[in-house]
């Protein structure tokens, strides 16, 4: 297990799941003032006046993939957190004088690694943990804070049972119904038929009883196109969604099979007279689509051209300028690394019922713009996109922003 431990009191070094609920294409993958230093829009929560703690040190624990099949997502969920650390503390890795000190953890997609990693370094006296890629893991991890009265802000992982699983944990990024809602705001819903078409696995099933769920609660007539996971020819499929005449179609999918499968969407002409909608992932997918490409509509979790604001201006110049590249997830290490940095400037970083309290009803500026933690369950109420592919000079496909959902109209229902 590698055990990374990064000091951040000179300089924030911290080194270099789920896919969205309507999933791109797998491209050869698996299943987050531009000062840096800190400008007029970060907290003003560092004692930035010290040359050197003068405080304990305040530790933290990320647990991640650095390894594994979302070794990708664990690499932008860090380079998110080191430019947030950056940022909410202006510069200086330090809160009130206590320098807060972070160890990595390579989870590798695994819940028994995840797991053992937690007891180790709570075992160590350590109160907060954040991370993870994996919606697997996050409900562990969740469950070993709850157990043992830590806080956990998990990351990227989507699975809606995150939220309002227990009083100790929070979450930093989107969860699934929040995918779902985004995929509604390209149509009028109420009184909408929508098609789900889908992979006949949990993955799809989750998909379909999510949209039944959301938009079906709004209103739409909801029905399902479930496609086996051997299937590689999708022509009969393709067909039914065409007899249903549906005014949208939710795709989600993921895996080996999701080229030919848009192909097949296109050529049957299901893109050109219905409005498909589909979750846009990671920038290795944007390729993925072939000549769908520019026929389907995205919802999307974050793109760095997305938002336009001076917190996203930083978190971008920051990991750019420490070698990385912006992507799907890096907003989430960032708001991750915020509600940390918020949490121990408000007490010290060592009540954590206190620290609970803190976050519960928070309202501040990230990388998407305004965030709220709902208290009543710790659902991070944030904006969302509408997005779309457009070819660049060089042939490569890029997303460009159609329009931002506010967090509002696409908060998930309180959980419990």
């Amino acid at each position: 297990m590698r055990a990374t431990t990064k000091s951040l009191a000179a300089t924030v070094g911290v080194a270099a799941l789920l896919a969205l609920g309507a999933c791109a294409p797998s491209a050869g993958g698996n299943d987050g003032d531009t000062d840096t230093g800190g400008s007029d829009d970060a907290p003003s929560t560092a004692d930035g006046g010290e040359d050197a703690p003068s405080g304990d040190p305040v530790n933290v624990a990320l647990i991640t993939s650095t390894t594994g099949p979302l070794a990708a997502y664990g690499e932008a969920f860090i380079d998110g957190f080191e430019a947030g650390l950056d940022y909410a503390t202006d510069g200086t890795g330090m809160v009130d004088g206590s320098e807060i000190v972070v160890e990595i953890l390579d989870d590798g997609g695994d819940t028994d690694r995840a797991i053992t990693a937690a007891r180790d370094v709570i075992g160590q006296g350590y109160q907060i943990m954040t991370g993870t890629a994996s919606s697997g893991v996050a409900l562990a991890l969740a469950e070993q804070a709850e157990q043992n009265q830590v806080l956990y802000v998990s990351g990227p992982a989507a699975a809606d049972a995150v939220t309002g699983i227990n009083d100790y944990t929070f979450r930093s990024g989107r969860q699934s119904l929040q995918d779902v809602a985004t995929a509604g705001s390209f149509i009028e819903v109420d009184g909408a038929e929508i098609v789900v078409f889908a992979q006949d696995n949990a993955f799809g099933q989750g998909n379909l009883a999510a949209v039944e769920a959301i938009l079906g609660g709004q209103g739409a007539e909801v029905s399902a196109v479930m496609i086996p996971e051997d299937v590689t020819e999708f022509t009969p499929f393709a067909a039914q969604v065409l007899d249903a005449d549906p005014d949208m179609v939710f795709v989600a999918w993921a895996g080996a099979t999701s080229g030919a499968m848009w192909q097949s969407l296109n050529q049957q002409g299901v893109l050109d007279d219905i409005t498909v909608v589909t979750g846009l992932g990671d920038a290795s997918t944007f390729g993925a689509y072939g000549e769908a490409s520019d026929k389907v509509d995205f919802l999307n979790h974050y793109f760095p051209g997305a938002p336009d604001n001076p917190v996203n201006a930083a978190m971008v110049e920051h990991v750019e300028a420490n070698g990385g590249t912006p992507d799907l997830f890096t907003p989430d290490g960032f708001a991750a690394a915020q509600m940390i940095v918020h949490a121990i400037a408000e007490t010290g970083g060592e009540d954590v019922d206190a620290m609970i309290s803190a976050l519960e009803g928070w309202t501040f500026e990230g990388p998407k713009g305004e965030y709220t933690i709902r208290a009543s369950d710790h659902a991070l109420i944030q904006p969302m996109y509408q997005a779309r592919l457009v070819e660049g000079e060089d042939g490569s496909w890029v997303p460009e922003l159609v329009a931002t959902v506010p967090g509002e109209d696409v908060a998930p229902p309180e959980a419990g």
